[in-house]
């Protein structure tokens, strides 16, 4: 089992601080979740509309450069030249009708084939073009997000996403998508505080829930035996809100209820639709202290202009690190991250009660999904629990 020198109590509804800041956890994380046999979002079709468009990202640490081909099909590469590693492409995302490596010229084209290596007539008889291709990782499209994964051992997508697949119908609709641009964040904490989330905290920690009086109506928090939960609610119409200079900003005109549907992924990533937001969240690990976030924001192509731009309005005011609904979260990752430089262990506390194993249905806005994704994250990293 695990040779990392760390005590995992036994109480399920608990884990140690020290997971939040262990130099040594990160580095396996990498290993065994990032790297390992788990599936990513990295980006959505939106983002590659056109032959030769790219956006490059990274999958833990290690840069990745996604590829829209002349061939129609969207493939995902490590962005390192396969000749002496050299990243690529810098650029977060742009138009370009082949890869250059800028050490020693090395072309490929958008399918990742090695169409030219400088100096070649002098190389071993034994080098061959096609044994330099680019490493292409294993990736899937589901309702036009490209996941990916570096392991052969992963499981099959859909069996992946498992009891959440309803849910991306009901955020991306046919998937038929524009973007309309991002926001990007770096905060000053680990990812599993930023992935540790609920709806216990929403109602008391954002201010804006308070003065909107919103109040999820009926609704479901779904956990799934690989560490996803899924929330599913609708939102009570806001009674007053004179307070805002502008009350269109929390207005539905999608022509259904006000909802809010979140899919948060494991181990990062989450698609959300918040009142007419369409919002995926890619995120970056960078260390054990510094974790980068992307909030992507979308529109569905077949809005007329002035959908569009309340779309537009709504995103970037509402949801994104600086929104008037979400504002909070980015001071209160950090002094997680603080306080948990102490001693001793988390304890949940909302809606936790008999031991329950996933996949289930729990309280929407309740804990008790917490440490059935923590309990996910102990297994993966082989990390063994204290015994009673």
């Amino acid at each position: 089992m695990s040779n990392l020198a760390i005590r995992w109590p036994a109480n399920q509804a608990e884990l140690p601080k020290a997971a939040f800041h262990r130099e040594d956890l990160f580095q396996r994380e990498i290993e065994r979740i990032f790297l390992g046999p788990e599936w990513h979002p990295v980006a959505h079709r939106a983002e590659l509309p056109k032959p030769g468009d790219f956006k490059t990202f990274r999958l833990g640490t290690a840069p990745i450069i996604a590829i829209h081909g002349e061939d129609g099909k969207i493939r995902v590469f490590f962005n390192s030249c396969t000749h002496r590693g050299t990243q690529l492409q810098t650029q977060a995302r742009g138009h370009a009708k082949e890869v250059e490596c800028p050490y020693h010229r090395w072309l490929f084209n958008t399918c990742g084939d090695l169409l030219a290596a400088p100096g070649s007539e002098s190389f071993p008889e034994s080098f061959r073009k096609q044994d330099y291709n680019l490493r292409e990782l294993r990736s899937s499209d589901y309702y036009g997000v490209i996941f990916v994964t570096a392991s052969p051992a992963a499981p099959a997508l859909e069996d992946y996403l498992g009891e959440l697949k309803p849910l991306f119908a009901k955020v991306l609709g046919d998937s038929r998508l524009t973007l309309l641009g991002y926001q990007k964040v770096m905060f000053s904490s680990n990812w599993k505080e930023y992935n540790d989330n609920e709806g216990y905290h929403a109602p008391l920690l954002h201010r804006a829930f308070r003065l909107l009086k919103w109040q999820a109506g009926k609704g479901t928090q779904r956990a799934t035996e690989y560490g996803h939960v899924g929330l599913d609610a609708e939102l009570q119409s806001v009674p007053n809100s004179d307070f805002l200079n502008d009350p269109s900003l929390v207005q539905c005109r999608d022509g259904t209820a006000p909802k809010s549907v979140i899919i948060a992924l494991f181990p990062l990533a989450t698609v959300l639709k918040h009142i007419d937001v369409i919002n995926i969240r890619l995120v970056i690990p960078h260390s054990v202290d510094e974790t980068e976030v992307h909030y992507a924001y979308f529109a569905h192509q077949d809005d007329d202009s002035a959908m569009l731009r309340h779309r537009l309005r709504q995103s970037s005011n509402l949801l994104g690190p600086s929104g008037f609904v979400s504002l909070e979260d980015g001071a209160v990752f950090n002094r997680i991250h603080q306080g948990s430089m102490t001693p001793g262990n988390v304890r949940y506390q909302k809606g936790i009660g008999a031991p329950i194993a996933p996949p289930c249905i729990v309280g929407q806005n309740d804990e008790s999904a917490n440490p059935l994704r923590w309990e996910y994250y102990r297994k993966v990293m082989e990390i063994e629990r204290e015994r009673l």
